[in-house]
């Protein structure tokens, strides 16, 4: 009964990753010359995020693991697994872009539509399906930036795009944090520190970014 939990946990995610990358390819404005290998690299990164969060889930329960490694997958995956999740996948992030060839600004805006998207649609299911009345703040707090971003796509530039869904979900998420018990980000638990850390890092990067453009 876990593992078929489990599955259809993985499932959800899995569909609503799909259900993005087809919003990014009806909605985004990639040229088709180059869509593919956007549309790779951005498939890469969700798929390290998922098996950082296992590697993560293995280091934060490493003598468990030494003992009977099997075990581990008993352990849920809490929020810790998920910020050490993030964390490694940005410093690949970092180590990455500073060597490839696609357009940095330009590959953040695209994941950021599929993140939302694939977002929206768990939270949805959460809400409808599996009746998380607490999915129902952050579903509208969603909604509103797909919104913003879908309606400003072709006014704004990538980095001014980026910037202002980012400032408009820190104080989205900030809202809701006084105003329920907790917000979750595919079922994980938003720390406010962890919050306002993504909020800086992310905000200080685009501006980096903008920066460089111009050089």
């Amino acid at each position: 009964m876990a593992a078929a939990g489990k599955l259809m946990s993985v499932g959800i995610i899995v569909l609503s990753i799909a259900i993005g990358i087809i919003s990014l390819i009806i909605f985004g404005r990639l040229s088709k010359k180059h869509r593919k290998n956007y549309l790779e690299e951005i498939t890469s990164h969700f798929i390290n995020l998922i098996i950082f969060i296992w590697a993560g889930k293995i280091i934060l329960n490493f003598r468990v693991f030494m003992v009977d490694p099997l075990s581990i997958l008993a352990y849920p995956s809490d929020s810790k697994s998920f910020y050490l999740a993030v964390f490694f996948s940005t410093v690949l992030f970092f180590y990455k872009s500073s060597k490839w060839q696609l357009d940095t600004l330009l590959f953040l805006e695209s994941f950021l539509l599929v993140l939302l998207t694939a977002s929206f649609v768990y939270e949805f299911i959460q809400y409808i399906w599996n009746d998380n009345q607490l999915a129902f703040g952050y579903l509208m707090l969603l909604a509103v930036l797909l919104f913003i971003f879908i309606f400003t796509l072709n006014r704004f530039s990538s980095s001014t795009l980026i910037l202002v869904i980012l400032t408009v979900w820190f104080i989205g998420v900030s809202l809701l944090l006084f105003i329920q018990p907790f917000v979750t980000v595919f079922s994980y638990m938003i720390a406010p520190w962890f919050l306002g850390l993504i909020f800086i890092t992310g905000y200080l990067y685009i501006l980096y970014c903008k920066r460089k453009r111009r050089l």
